[in-house]
């Protein structure tokens, strides 16, 4: 494999850029998320047509509330990540092989297996 050294400031300059880009709209969704003045008219929690349906109508539905929070937080989780790549260094360098043994004398295989009958009975 061979190595490239610019990869890695290449892939956090693009990471960089796209949470540049990504982080402003996240917030203002999350922002518009948890604005909204009237609650929607299916509070099912968990119901993803309900959520769609309340954001098309610009209403407030508790998915919605738990997506905008959690979108925050992963935003900042990886820009904490982005900008802790500097801080990590290189990665450590594996432990050396184990010194070559010989290989083992040639013997012959194990014989075949004993065949031993088991008797089975059927009770009906």
């Amino acid at each position: 494999m061979t190595d490239h050294p610019d990869l890695g400031p290449e892939l956090r300059a693009l990471a960089q850029a796209i949470l540049a880009r990504v982080d402003p709209v996240i917030r203002f969704a999350a922002a518009r998320a948890s604005s909204a003045d009237q609650p929607g008219s299916c509070q099912q929690v968990w119901c993803p047509v309900c959520a769609l349906a309340a954001l098309i109508q610009d209403e407030k539905h508790p998915l919605l509330d738990i997506v905008a929070e959690h979108s925050v937080a992963l935003l900042n989780v990886l820009r904490a990540l982005v900008d802790d790549i500097d801080a990590a260094g290189p990665p450590p360098q594996p432990p050396p092989p184990p010194p070559s043994s010989p290989p083992p004398p040639d013997e012959p295989p194990p014989g075949p297996g004993r065949y031993q009958h088991i008797p089975v009975t059927v009770q009906e």
